[in-house]
Parts: structure tokens; C-alpha cells; sequence
């Protein structure tokens, strides 16, 4: 009596037609922020990470590093994994390569 009958309605032929602009206009906004996102963040790391790997590969002998722990010596022994470092006349410790974080300019320990 209050509730009135509702009928569906079919949209217009026009409105179907442009279905997939209306799709791709949409997926838009999360295309370009995928782009962004990219170019901001990955690409960047990717490229520190390169860099990082060349600069462990490259170690040798008598070089000067840092490391992530904060010990700063030089290098007298490798391994395929490990490095030997001296730290003080006579104090040699072994690590990991990937604890390099930076090899130092010739000269800085003395």
C-alpha cells in the first residue's frame, strides 16, 4: 500500500558501447602510480645494490673498510665468503663480506 512497485531499467545502448574507455580511464591513475613508484623507489635501490655488490666484489688485499658493525681496519685475507681484517697491529678478525659497507681512501689508518 505505502511501497511503491520498482521496475529496473536497461541503460542506454550508448553507455554500453564505452565500456572499455571507461575501464582503461579508470586503471589509469593505478598505471601511473605503478610508473612512479618505479622510477622513485626500485629502480634507485636496484641501482645502490649494484653498486654494493661490485664494491664487495672488488675488495682486495691492503684495502681500508668500514664496516656495518663500526670496526674499521684492513683487509689481509680472502675468502669467497669471509674477509680477514687487521684492526690493530696484530688483531685480526674474519667476517662476512657483505658487513663491508664502504672501502676507505688509501692512507686513512695510520
Amino acid at each position: 500500500m505505502f511501497i511503491s512497485s520498482a521496475f529496473a531499467q536497461t541503460a542506454p545502448a550508448a553507455a554500453a558501447s564505452g565500456g572499455m574507455t571507461s575501464t582503461l580511464t579508470s586503471m589509469l591513475p593505478l598505471v601511473l602510480m605503478f610508473v612512479v613508484l618505479y622510477f622513485l623507489m626500485i629502480r634507485p635501490q636496484m641501482k645502490r645494490q649494484k653498486e654494493a655488490r661490485a664494491m664487495i666484489d672488488a675488495l682486495a688485499k691492503g684495502d681500508e673498510v668500514a664496516t656495518n658493525g663500526g670496526l674499521v681496519g684492513r683487509v689481509v685475507g680472502l675468502d669467497e665468503q669471509f674477509l680477514q681484517v687487521e684492526l690493530a697491529q696484530g688483531v685480526v678478525v674474519q667476517m662476512q663480506r657483505g658487513a663491508v659497507v664502504q672501502v676507505l681512501p688509501k692512507g686513512t689508518l695510520k
